[in-house]
């Protein structure tokens, strides 16, 4: 079988013990059930591509311990379902047709959604296992094992996952070292294939030309496996403006603050960072819409962190950070994202025996996704994940550090970008919620832009109104419309 031929002529150790350990699970799994009751989801991108190949061999394998024969595989067994969209890349979809006629695959397309078209295929067939190309790095991939069941509210069966401990480089050098076919977007600079509304070609491969079509290099020439996603366009689901548009610039940015550590949830130690974060995070424009504190629980971290980075704009964390056994924090985020293997073993080559493998906090930062955002006045680096920035300090001062140095790299034009200062107005007033209750609706509905909020420092208080926005003329216009309403003299400004 030549693939299998490949792989053992290969001097690369690293593919070879990622090899065999992707096809003992295959092999296992074709153990366990019958090649009726296995189906294989194919979509054309280089993981899906991988698998077909380890798949293809797996099953020769599988097949030679059975019956002893050394013949060849002139067909591919395995029912293999393709998801058609209209939302796909041409070059997706011809690829993968191509590979059908090439490897003797009979395809069963769908052309439903994902769950709605297994939910049918499962009804009509026997199907009990999956065989899925998802790597741990995947949005799908939280809390995965290489043998998991669907996710309640699914159809049931067992979702096969024998390259979910691949890396970027061990897909490109499988790939390679086999000569396999792969979908051509990859030779154009695209390095994550999704739908043609969310991918472009990574920017990291655009080769400096005096032409006027911008050039880009292969996929497998991508440097850092950590970018490889560098190319997927972040959808804003709230609005559908253009890049730069009057309605952007003023939109309010959502965070969410996260605190690990047993010794605040038994009240043990107060906790301060979480205040001095918030209030900082609100004077430069962010909408803090939640905070929590979680104990020192990696599956608890990870799953907390996977939740709020999907609905926030930037997640913050701290606590919980360093080599004890109790400093789960980094472990939690890299079961939310991916571990890096690649890192590791550049660790272990830089350092040797000091590296402590499983509590090497270092090596367990998400691979592909991870910046280290250096600066000269901290010992080590804030750590910024996607849109989750990991927080070293332990108390206000250090916040107040690592603080400044966060605001300046972003004053900088750093990789941060997450810091833009807007302005804000505090009005007081004696009068009564139901007075001002049905103005500041309507206020609310005149300046959707401004952020309106009312407190009282205590039941018989005046009312203090908070006017936030990311220009002043708006919030000045917003005050100025909402004095209109009433007496003058009501509204007094606070400082």
């Amino acid at each position: 079988m030549e693939i299998d031929k490949a792989i053992g002529e290969s001097d690369d150790t690293r593919l070879k013990t990622k090899y065999n350990n992707a096809i003992f699970v295959i092999k296992r799994a074709f153990s366990l059930y019958s090649i009726e009751e296995v189906a294989f989801s194919f979509n054309g991108g280089k993981d899906s591509t991988v698998l077909l190949h380890l798949l293809r061999a797996g099953y020769f394998l599988h097949k030679k311990e059975l019956s002893c024969s050394n013949g060849g595989l002139s067909s591919f067994p395995v029912r293999t379902i393709y998801f058609e969209s209209p939302s796909a890349f041409t070059e997706i979809n011809a690829f993968t047709y191509d590979a059908a006629q090439t490897y003797g695959i009979q395809l069963d397309i769908i052309r439903q959604d994902f769950k709605s078209g297994l939910e049918a295929l499962l009804k009509a067939n026997p199907i009990r296992a999956i065989f899925l190309g998802v790597r741990i790095g995947d949005p799908t991939a939280v809390g995965q094992e290489q043998f998991s069941p669907s996710s309640p509210g699914w159809p049931p069966f067992m979702r096969v996952n024998p390259i979910l401990d691949w890396s970027f480089r061990d897909v490109w050098a499988f790939l390679l070292t086999c000569k396999v076919k792969y979908c051509s977007l990859y030779d154009q600079g695209y390095t994550s294939i999704g739908s043609i509304h969310d991918t472009v070609p990574n920017a990291l491969l655009s080769v400096n030309d005096t032409s006027s079509k911008e050039k880009f290099k292969p996929a497998y020439l991508l440097s850092d496996g950590r970018l490889e996603r560098a190319g997927r366009v972040k959808k804003n689901a709230s609005t559908k403006n253009d890049v730069g548009s009057d309605s952007q610039k003023h939109e309010v940015l959502l965070a969410s603050v996260i605190a690990v550590g047993d010794e605040i949830l038994s009240g043990t130690v107060e906790d301060q960072l979480g205040l001095s974060l918030c209030k900082k995070l609100t004077s430069v424009g962010w909408s803090v819409q939640q905070t929590s504190v979680l104990r020192n629980d990696i599956d608890s971290v990870s799953e907390e962190v996977d939740r709020q980075r999907s609905i926030c704009d930037m997640v913050f964390i701290y606590g919980g950070v360093g080599p004890l056994h109790s400093d789960v924090t980094l472990a939690g985020v890299a079961k939310a994202f991916a571990p890096d293997e690649e890192f590791e073993e550049y660790l272990r080559h830089l350092i040797s025996e000091h590296c402590t493998g499983d509590r090497n906090e270092m090596a367990q930062l998400p691979e592909g996704i991870t910046e280290l955002l250096h600066h000269e006045k901290l010992s080590v680096p804030l750590i910024k994940c996607r849109n989750v920035i990991v927080l070293a300090a332990t108390n206000t001062e250090e916040l107040e550090k690592e603080w400044e140095c966060l605001t300046e790299l972003t004053k900088l034009g750093g990789s941060t970008s997450l810091l833009e200062l807007y302005a804000s107005r505090r009005l007081m007033t004696s009068l009564t919620d139901v007075e001002v209750a049905e103005p500041l609706s309507k206020l609310g509905l005149e300046f959707p832009d401004i952020y309106l909020g009312c407190y009282r420092k205590s039941r018989q208080g005046p009312i203090i109104i908070c006017l936030k926005g990311k220009d002043n003329a708006r919030i000045d216009s917003a005050v100025q419309a909402l004095r209109k309403k009433f007496k003058e003299g009501v509204f007094v400004d606070m400082k």
